[in-house]
Order: structure tokens, then C-alpha cells, then sequence
């Protein structure tokens, strides 16, 4: 396997006992292009080196290679984007993270799977993701009945990480309700040990990402159907207000100190650290969890679905990724693109691929049985979330959107802005944006 342009460490060659049960695509398409290395543009994640060890399988099942180029998250959104818009993609697979799923869907970048083997079929056991691998091209929208156009290749989603110690010690039950998580993170709060830790800090899909749960579960959006077409801005909903002063409220009473320049790295520090008694966290930060090097709190932590809101909702957002192949390609290197995609869906490939420590992506693995073994104690929690995934900005202007909700979700919470203020200008300004990209959105009237 080679990888150019790669920054990290070599790494450890990796076997796995029983490879056999992978025993490939049935479309066996990789074998007409088998001289030449498949090249797959990744990101520099804490999921890849569990997709690294995984293709090595492929390599030796089907006598193929594959070429890594591994990259940070902007500088691999940046080679993705030049890549499907050059005369022929230097990839034959890009990694696309959830946020930007849309602006290459509508773009009309990739090539619907079906169009490059009609044989192909996403098995059942495949988890949607919102709906999230299905693109209606006419409508510009997810649907689920539209064109296969990824596959999914990491499962990321947030997920509530809690002290089972902490808990154990005061007596409390895991939290169903936010309300509940807030009486919890009271009680654990104290000098040396913050009760509970979201990020607040901006930054790219940080404060906003972590809002949009409580945001989806209090029943605010911000959208009112944005999946569906309807884009008219309901970020400055009631609702809305409720869950932003919701957390402001939590942040004050039981969050670590400098909410405004929390990370998702600080909390993963501080949980680690034992420093931090709950936070939302993605799945892919579990491995730091149990990591002797990296935690002092080894054994400790556990997960569970986030809490549901006064709704009724329990919502978690997504942050998968998916691979998906550029349509300036060849026929042939389309084929033997689809064909790892269809040999990476295969429950024998997945269950090899957890195995690994990697979240993954059909349901009934992430369900079945692995053993007592307790890094799989996770697995749980994300089968019992799949169902409640939701891709927070189904449109192409994902990034301004966030970016425009990140600066005053921080404001909020370091004291600069009231909640209503901070949400009418955001408001303002989503529906401006769409106003830029020529949609006419209309937004809610101001709070007051």
C-alpha cells in the first residue's frame, strides 16, 4: 500500500486472522484495473488508521494496492473540491465529511453508483444517515428513494460520554432528558471536576455543531425543511431560544471554566484527564478513552444516547463520513472504485472493521454480539442512536451557515450577547446567504 503526500508515522503492518470471510465484492470489479493502484483520498482522522489496517485485506484478498493520500480536514476538502472540478480526478475515491455531503451532491460531481454497474445495491443493513447516501437530482434534496451515491466508510455521530465511577458514587441513573443530564452535572460539579462540557469555542462545525442537538430536541431547526425544499429560517424559533438559554444556563452553573474557548480536544483533555465529568463527544474519540498513554481514567467512561428534549426528540448530529467517486474519471476507474465500495459494505468486511476499533457502518454488527472484550462497550449506545441521526445543514452553504451561527453562539456564552439578539442575527444572516446563493428563504419575525 503506498500513501503520498502522507505526514503521519508509518505504520504497523496489520493481518487479520479469519481475512477469508471477506472474500470480496460480488462485483468483482477491482480485477480490471488490478495492475494499477486504487488512490483514495482520506482525511488525517482518528478513524484512519482503522481504515488503513482494514485495506489491507483488500490488498492481499484481491492481489491489489491502494494509494492513501492522507490530508487535515480543510486541506482535504480543498484537494476534493479542485479534484472533481479538474479535467480527470486524481482519485478514484474521495472522503467526504457529512457537512459537505450536499455542496458535492448538487454540484453534480459524483456519479450515482448504479450508473457505473447497475448490479450494484446498498445492502439494507447499511445504516441511512438521514437519508444521507440517497440524492434526488431534480429536487436537489436527500430522499430515500433518489440515486445510491456513497457508500459510508466511518460512522461518526455524537454521543453522550459519562464518569460511570462519578455516577456510581452519587447515585445517579444515566440521563433520558436534558433536564435529567442537568441535575446530574450539578451534582458531580465541584473544584476539581466540571460537571458537564460542550464546546463553546468558534471554530469550524464546533460551538454549532454541538448545539444543534439540544436545538433539534428542544424543536427548533434551522430550517424549517430544508431537507424537503422549504429553507425559510426558523433558527430564531421559541424553541430555539428555550434550548440556547437551556445551555447558556448549564454552561454557568456546571461547565468547565473558559466555555468560550472550549474544543472538542480541550474536553476530550479534560475527560481524560479526569478533570471532566460528561460532555458531548463524537464517537470517534472513544479509543482516547481506554488509551493508557493518553487517559487517566481508563475504564471508566462510558456512553449513551444523547438525552431526548422536552420534545420528546432525541436527536444526535452527524459527522460520518462518506467515500464517493468523482464522475471525471474513466469507466474503468470507476469500476474499480465501486468495486472496494461494495466489498467495504459486506457484513464480513464491517465486522473485521469494528474489530479494528472503527465505528461500523450496518446495524446489525453494530448489534450483534462481538464478546466481552470492553473497548466494544461503545457499540451499544450507536446502534440505539442510529435512528436519530440528522445532518445538521442539508444545503451546499453548510460552511457560512455555521459560521455565521458559530460567532454568535460564542458571543452567548461568553457573556457578549442576550440569547433573542444573538438569535435574530443569525437569522438575519442565514437568510442573507441563501438570499446570496439566489434562494429566496424568508426567516422568522424577531424575538423579542
Amino acid at each position: 500500500m503506498t500513501r503520498p503526500n502522507r505526514s503521519q508515522p508509518q505504520r504497523r503492518r496489520w493481518l487479520l486472522a479469519g481475512a477469508a470471510l471477506a472474500s470480496g465484492s460480488p462485483l468483482r470489479l477491482w480485477a480490471q484495473t488490478a495492475a494499477q493502484p486504487l488512490r483514495i483520498a482520506v482525511p488525517q482522522a482518528p478513524w484512519y488508521p482503522s481504515f488503513e489496517r482494514l485495506t489491507t485485506v483488500f490488498e492481499r484478498i484481491h492481489a491489489a494496492k491502494v494509494a492513501f493520500d492522507v490530508s487535515p480536514f480543510t486541506g482535504l476538502l480543498e484537494k476534493t473540491r479542485n479534484a472533481v472540478r479538474s479535467g480527470q480526478s486524481p482519485f478514484d475515491l474521495i472522503c467526504i465529511n457529512s457537512q459537505f455531503i450536499p455542496e458535492f451532491y448538487a454540484g453534480g460531481f459524483l456519479e450515482p453508483l448504479a450508473k457505473i454497474d447497475p448490479r450494484f445495491k446498498l445492502q439494507p443493513e447499511v445504516i441511512a444517515y438521514d437519508n444521507t447516501l440517497r440524492w434526488d437530482a431534480v429536487r436537489k434534496v436527500f430522499d430515500a428513494k433518489g440515486e445510491v451515491m456513497a457508500v459510508p466508510v466511518n460512522g461518526n455521530i455524537q454521543l453522550l460520554y459519562y464518569r460511570a465511577d462519578l455516577y456510581a458514587a452519587k447515585g445517579l441513573k444515566v440521563p433520558r432528558t436534558w433536564d435529567e443530564l442537568a441535575a446530574n452535572a450539578r451534582a458531580l460539579h465541584g473544584p476539581d471536576v466540571a460537571g458537564f462540557g460542550l464546546r463553546g469555542n468558534r471554530g469550524f462545525f464546533e460551538a454549532s455543531y454541538d448545539f444543534y442537538p439540544l436545538l433539534a430536541s428542544f424543536g427548533g431547526d434551522i430550517f424549517r425543511n430544508a431537507a424537503g425544499g422549504d429553507c425559510t429560517v426558523v433558527i430564531n424559533s421559541p424553541e430555539a431560544l428555550k434550548a440556547l438559554q437551556f445551555v447558556q444556563q448549564l454552561a454557568k452553573e456546571a461547565g468547565p471554566a473558559g466555555v468560550g474557548s472550549l474544543t472538542q480536544a480541550r474536553l476530550i483533555q479534560l475527560l481524560t484527564g479526569g478533570k471532566l465529568a460528561q460532555a458531548v463527544l463524537v464517537a470517534a474519540a472513544w479509543p482516547q478513552m481506554d488509551d493508557p498513554q493518553r487517559s487517566a481514567v481508563v475504564g471508566k467512561v462510558n456512553v449513551a444516547p444523547l438525552p431526548a428534549g422536552p420534545s420528546g426528540k432525541v436527536v444526535t448530529t452527524l459527522g460520518h463520513w462518506i467515500a464517493a467517486v468523482p464522475k471525471n474519471l474513466p469507466s474503468e476507474r470507476k469500476k474499480a472504485a465501486l468495486g472496494y465500495l461494495d466489498w467495504f459494505q459486506q457484513k464480513a468486511t464491517q465486522q473485521q472493521y469494528r474489530d479494528t476499533g472503527a465505528v461500523p457502518i450496518r446495524q446489525d454488527v453494530l448489534l450483534a454480539d462481538p464478546g466481552p472484550d470492553p473497548k466494544y462497550r461503545l457499540l451499544p449506545a450507536v446502534a440505539a442512536s442510529s435512528g436519530n441521526t440528522r445532518l445538521m445543514l442539508p444545503v451546499p452553504q453548510a460552511a457560512e451557515i455555521a459560521d455565521a451561527m458559530e460567532l454568535q453562539l460564542n458571543k452567548v456564552l461568553v457573556g457578549e450577547a442576550q440569547p433573542a439578539a444573538a438569535l435574530n442575527q443569525m437569522a438575519r444572516d442565514i437568510e442573507a446567504l441563501m438570499a446570496r446563493a439566489g434562494m429566496k428563504a424568508g426567516r422568522l419575525p424577531d424575538l423579542r
